[in-house]
């Protein structure tokens, strides 16, 4: 199964990015209510939010509205209060638009207790309509991209779901999201047990960007080594595997890694020797 990214992780930084270049002593203020959030102290980001000066009332809304989130699902008293807000804001035609809209998809996609994915689906769309090519709109292809590959029932065929996801795929630009959601359709390949050959590309592609969230650049390349082991691609195999040994000469799977690595070559020595 996938692994999930934090979300309150991802509405802070995104929210401190749209807010950069304001005056140094908002920018300060702001980013002390963005330090208590992400240390689990909603009570006193919010006393923080009420002691900022000079931000206008839409980042103010928004900014309450990314606190109000934090923690998935909400009550339903919670959203009723919320969703209004967001929607409110997406209607403008500038930052704090684009992410009200992002957020307000999110709040379909994660923060209901039964999920409304036709929906979410729908204003992740509009957000690709009206800002194409933001960043916002391509982060919004991932998170379509992961309820595609994980969440929803159709189509059945595994296959199906990863050229609908390549399709997202191709409208990101940004490298990072682009292998965000190129490690998901790996390991949504690996879920649906298609052969590792199918599975293989996609995870090479994270793994040359790296940074990757949700798996240690370690944990990665000892997975492809072992999957292009599998699928009989030795030298592939044998790549990895050293390049594991070289780059993390001081991990616990030393071990492990150098009695693979050795089977590999004993492999190739095999194939080779072969008529």
């Amino acid at each position: 199964m996938p692994r999930s990214y934090p979300v309150i992780g991802t509405l802070l930084l995104g929210f401190a990015l749209a807010v950069t270049g304001g005056a140094t002593e908002d920018s300060a203020s702001l980013d002390s209510v963005w330090n208590f959030a992400a240390n689990s102290q909603p009570i006193e980001a919010r006393v923080a939010l009420k002691k900022v000066d000079g931000v206008d009332e839409r980042t103010r809304l928004l900014a309450r509205a990314i606190l109000d989130l934090a923690r998935p699902p909400i009550a339903e008293g919670d959203w009723q209060k919320i969703e209004p807000v967001l929607a409110q804001l997406a209607q403008g035609d500038d930052e704090i638009a684009a992410q009200a809209l992002y957020l307000h998809a999110r709040m379909y996609q994660v923060h209901k207790s039964v999920p409304d994915y036709p929906r979410a689906e729908a204003l992740y769309r509009e957000l690709a309509r009206r800002w194409p090519g933001s960043h916002w709109a391509q982060l919004g292809y991932v998170k379509l991209g992961l309820f595609k590959l994980f969440s929803v029932r159709e189509p059945q065929d595994a296959r199906v779901r990863l050229q609908q996801v390549g399709v997202l795929l191709a409208e990101i630009q940004e490298p990072s999201l682009r292998r965000d959601l190129q490690l998901q359709m790996g390991w949504a390949g690996l879920f649906y047990e298609l052969p590792y050959d199918e599975v293989l590309p996609p995870l090479i592609a994270a793994e040359a960007v790296g940074g990757m969230m949700g798996i240690t650049p370690e944990d990665l390349t000892t997975q492809i080594g072992e999957l292009s082991f599998r699928a009989g691609r030795l030298e592939q195999a044998k790549y990895y595997f050293e390049n594991f040994l070289e780059a993390y000469p001081s991990n616990t799977r030393r071990f492990n890694v150098s009695q693979r690595l050795t089977e590999v070559r004993a492999a190739l020595a095999k194939s080779e020797a072969a008529p």
